[in-house]
């Protein structure tokens, strides 16, 4: 689905709002989409609402997913940060919705990172 308008999101997010925990429930994993002013304009709702129906097709109702506002990193986004117990937080860069997609199949569900879009954690 092509996302043009707030209405069209609202829609996306209704319609999985008893499948999929938004905003903060007890999900043990927890997926964060930077929705500030650059990452909507990269195409984040688009991300997001891709998230949203890849987890709610899986049926992920162990997953929290939430918004944030700008993360600095103006020329990576649309970024995704998965957070997971036990492990540092992944922040995926330049993420589209077929990326977004690719990143619940392999770490939101098998725990893979994808290397390739992941920023390197700071030492």
């Amino acid at each position: 689905m092509v996302v043009r308008t707030l209405n069209d999101l609202a829609a996306i997010r209704e319609r999985v709002r008893k499948e999929v925990d938004l905003r903060g429930g007890q999900g043990r994993v927890k997926v964060v989409v930077g929705m500030g002013t650059c990452g909507i304009a990269a195409g984040a709702r688009e991300v997001l609402a891709a998230i949203l129906d890849e987890l709610a097709k899986r049926e992920l109702h162990w997953v929290t997913v939430t918004q944030t506002g700008c993360a600095g990193l103006c020329d990576k986004e649309p970024i995704v940060d998965i957070i997971k117990a036990g492990r540092p937080k992944v922040t995926y860069t330049n993420v589209d919705a077929e990326r977004a997609r690719r990143i619940v199949a392999q770490d939101v569900v098998n725990g893979h990172v994808v290397g390739e879009w992941a920023v390197a954690p700071a030492h």
